[in-house]
C-alpha cells in the first residue's frame, strides 16, 4: 500500500507568500540561495553536522522513501546522478520481526529491495513504521544488524521490552528484560534509522501506524524513545513527520510537542512534510507554516536544530527556494524525483555555479537502460526457479514493475504521450529495448523539456 495515494494533486506550487522582508518563494532566485550555501558551508552547501552524522551525505537534499518506487535500483540510478543520501520505503516492524520471509516481503514493499544494494547504495537510511514501541525498537536493531541473529532473538527482544514497559507502568522494579548487547553492524548496513510518523494512508492510520501517531502525543514519544534507546548511539535516528494531523490548534500543539521531544530524546534531525495527515497529497503544501516551524522562538534552541523540509518539490529550483524561504537545513525530494533522477544533477549544477541542463535523449536512454538492468538484477534474487525459467519470470516481473517508471520518464520526451503509451505495454526486456530503439535515438532531439 503506497503512502502517496492515487488521488494526489498534480504538480503545483506550494503556499509560500511574502513574509516581511522575505519575498514569496516564487520570487526567490535559487542560484543566489545555492551560492549563499556554498559561501557559508563550502562545496556541497550542506551544514557540516550532517556529514559528520552520516558520512557521504554531502549536499542539502536527498531522495525520500517512496513506497512502491524507491528500491535499490531507483536509489542507485539517483546516486549516479548526484543524490547524496536515500531513504527506503517504510518497512513494517511486525513484518521485519516475522522471521523467514519476514525480512524478504512486507505489505508495504519487498524488504529485499530495501536491504542496502551493494557498495553503491550508501549512505542509506532505513525507514521503519509500526504500532508497538517495543517491536519498533527490536525491528530497528534487526535492520541495523541485517538480521545477524536468529529471528527468534529479535522477537523475544520485542516481547521483553514490551513486558518491561508494562512492569514499569505498574511500578515493578524489574529491569532484567533489556535486549542483549548489540552485534557489530555489518559493512552494508543502514547509516541511520528513520521513524515514519507521516504516512497518511487510511489502512496505516486504522492500524495505528505512520501519521496516526501525530494525533496521539504520548504514543509517538514512546516510539521515538524506544527506538533511540535500542539503536546503537553511533547510528543516527531521524523522524519523518507531517506538519500536523489536521489544522486544529490541538493537533498543531501535538506536532510541536512531538517535534521538540524528538530532539530532546536525541534524534539527529526531523523531516517535516508541509501537508497535514488528513490532507494526504491533495492541495498545495504550506511552506509558510513550515517556515514558522523553523523560525519560531524556542528558547534559542530551534536555530541549532537540523530540520529538513518536504512537499511540492518538483524542480531543482524548488529545492533551493524552499531552503531560502523556510530556512530548513535541506530538502527531501519525493514524487518530484520519480522519473526524473536528473533533478539531483541539476541541484549539483546550481551548487557548482553551472547552468542546469535537461537530459538529452542519449542521457535518457542510458538511464532507462541502467534502471531496467538494475531492477532485473534485484528481481532475479527474489524469484524462484532455475535457468531460463527463472530469468523469464524475473524479466516479466521487472517489465510489469518498470511500466510505472516508464510512464514518468516519458514526460521528458518530446513525444511524451506516444512514449507513455508504449511503456504501458512493456512486459519484457525486449519490449523495453524496442521502445528505446524507436523513441530514444539521439538524432531526434537533444533538448527535451524538463
Amino acid at each position: 500500500m503506497p503512502c502517496d495515494g492515487n488521488n494526489a494533486t498534480p504538480p503545483s506550487p506550494a503556499i509560500a507568500p511574502a513574509f516581511g522582508p522575505t519575498p514569496a518563494a516564487a520570487d526567490i532566485d535559487p542560484r543566489r540561495v545555492a551560492e549563499a550555501l556554498v559561501e557559508r558551508f563550502g562545496p556541497g552547501g550542506i551544514d557540516p553536522r550532517v556529514p559528520r552524522l552520516v558520512p557521504g551525505f554531502d549536499a542539502p537534499f536527498y531522495q525520500a522513501g517512496l513506497a512502491g518506487y524507491s528500491d535499490a535500483a531507483m536509489r542507485i540510478v539517483a546516486r549516479r546522478l548526484g543524490c547524496p543520501y536515500c531513504v527506503t520505503e517504510a518497512l513494517l516492524d511486525i513484518t521485519l520481526l516475522g522471521g523467514g520471509r519476514g525480512f524478504t516481503k512486507a505489505d508495504l514493499g519487498d524488504l529485499a529491495d530495501n536491504v542496502p544494494g551493494g557498495d553503491e547504495d550508501h549512505p542509506l537510511g532505513g525507514q521503519i513504521m509500526g504500532t508497538n514501541p517495543a517491536e519498533m525498537a527490536a525491528a530497528a536493531v534487526k535492520m541495523i544488524e541485517q538480521a545477524a541473529r536468529k529471528p527468534k532473538t529479535y522477537r523475544e527482544m520485542g516481547r521483553g521490552r514490551a513486558m518491561e514497559n508494562r512492569e514499569r507502568a505498574m511500578g515493578s522494579k524489574s529491569v532484567d528484560l533489556l535486549p542483549v548487547p548489540h552485534s557489530p553492524s555489518p559493512p552494508r548496513s543502514f547509516s541511520a534509522i528513520d521513524i515514519n510518523l507521516a504516512c497518511p494512508v487510511k489502512k496505516i492510520a486504522r492500524r495505528a501506524r505512520g501519521g496516526h501517531w501525530l494525533g496521539e502525543l504520548d504514543g509517538a514519544v514512546r516510539i521515538i524513545e524506544a527506538v533511540r534507546e535500542a539503536v546503537p548511539a553511533s547510528i543516527p535516528v531521524t523522524v519523518k513527520m507531517r506538519r500536523a494531523f489536521d489544522d486544529s490548534a490541538e493537533m498543531r500543539d501535538n506536532f510541536l510537542r512531538i517535534f521538540d521531544a524528538a530532539y530532546d530524546i536525541g534524534c539527529a534531525w526531523v523531516t517535516v512534510h508541509a501537508r497535514t495527515v488528513q490532507q494526504k497529497y491533495i492541495g498545495p503544501s504550506r511552506w509558510d507554516l513550515l517556515r514558522e516551524i523553523v523560525q519560531r522562538d524556542h528558547p534559542g534552541r530551534v536555530r541549532d536544530r537540523l530540520i529538513f523540509g518536504s512537499g511540492d518539490i518538483w524542480t531543482a529550483g524548488d529545492v533551493f527556494r524552499m531552503i531560502g524561504y523556510t530556512g530548513v537545513t535541506g530538502v527531501s525530494i519525493a514524487r518530484g524525483c520519480i522519473g526524473d533522477p536528473w533533478i539531483f544533477r541539476r541541484c549539483r549544477d546550481l551548487l557548482a555555479g553551472r547552468e542546469p541542463i535537461p537530459p538529452t535523449l542519449a542521457e535518457q536512454r542510458a538511464v532507462l537502460e541502467q534502471h531496467f538492468a538494475l531492477a532485473l538484477s534485484v528481481n532475479e534474487r527474489l524469484v524462484r526457479g532455475e535457468g531460463d525459467a527463472r530469468r523469464e519470470r524475473a524479466e516479466r516481473l521487472t517489465g510489469k514493475m518498470m511500466r510505472k517508471f516508464g510512464i514518468r520518464f516519458s514526460a521528458h520526451h518530446p513525444e511524451a504521450e506516444a512514449v507513455r503509451r508504449r511503456f504501458i505495454a512493456v512486459s519484457t526486456l525486449e519490449d523495453w529495448r524496442a521502445v528505446l530503439d524507436e523513441y530514444y535515438i539521439p538524432a531526434r532531439s537533444s533538448n527535451p523539456g524538463v
